[in-house]
């Protein structure tokens, strides 16, 4: 069988060097387009709530999450001061602690240095860590953290660039297509987890998700990913564990 680009090699890439270019060659392509255009969004919008380039471009390195960057310039513009504005954006971001807490055994599989971990936990975002969920088990443990480190940094590396691109274009841009680049992101970001979630479990929260969406957002705005999450997840694992056990 002729092996397709994006399907990593059946045992590894043969290195952890192989592996660092197999996770930057994942990532160019649809997670550099999808990115890149939410990222242009954000840099306008940035601009035009009075961010100038450098803090823009640093709040992508240092936060690297769009939906935290985007509250950052939202509070900022209601006038919340620098102290909310943090703990605000670090709440937002608090979703990715379940998600280093699934990632981290993958990657240490390798027993690789500690810092490495570190240093890996810091570029997990929701992109990222979908990828590095469907591709890393397969690996050998070596190549885990490269494959991982050379996808994130090259999504970062697009993704920085961009961030100047929307910046820089702000007044040629109308603010409909500039509202359009940043709700990308979860659109993006709803069908990275819909091709990367292949179990029942998963799949069923996605479902259960969906639907409870609308509602849970019309009853409360300010709390509804919150009971989305927790009503769909407990939903779906109780389900799961109801169905019979599939034998395919």
């Amino acid at each position: 069988m002729t092996e397709t680009r994006q399907d990593k090699p059946a045992n590894g890439w043969g290195s952890p060097r192989g592996a660092f270019f197999g996770g930057a060659r994942d990532a160019i392509g649809v997670p550099v387009l999808g990115l890149s255009a939410s990222y242009i969004g954000y840099g306008a919008l940035a601009r035009e709530n009075g961010f100038d380039i450098w803090v823009t471009l640093f709040s992508s390195i240092a936060i690297w999450a769009a939906p935290a960057q985007v509250l950052m310039v939202e509070m900022h513009s209601a006038g919340a001061s620098l102290v909310l504005i943090v703990i605000g954006a670090a709440a937002v971001n608090m979703r990715f602690l379940p998600m280093s807490a699934a990632l981290m055994p993958h990657l240490a599989a390798g027993e690789p240095r500690r810092w490495r971990l570190f240093a890996a936990a810091y570029y997990i975002a929701i992109l990222s860590w979908a990828y590095a969920m469907r591709r890393t088990p397969g690996l050998p443990g070596d190549e885990r953290v490269p494959y991982f480190l050379g996808f994130a940094y090259t999504v970062l590396g697009f993704g920085v660039p961009a961030t100047w691109l929307g910046h820089m274009m702000t007044g040629d841009l109308p603010p409909a297509v500039t509202l359009g680049f940043v709700a990308l992101t979860p659109i993006f970001f709803g069908l990275v987890f819909i091709d990367s979630v292949t179990d029942r479990p998963g799949r069923l929260a996605l479902a259960i998700g969906a639907a409870l969406g609308p509602p849970c957002f019309l009853l409360s705005p300010e709390w509804s990913v919150i009971l989305v999450g927790l009503i769909g997840g407990t939903a779906a694992f109780l389900t799961d564990r109801v169905l019979p056990v599939s034998k395919s």
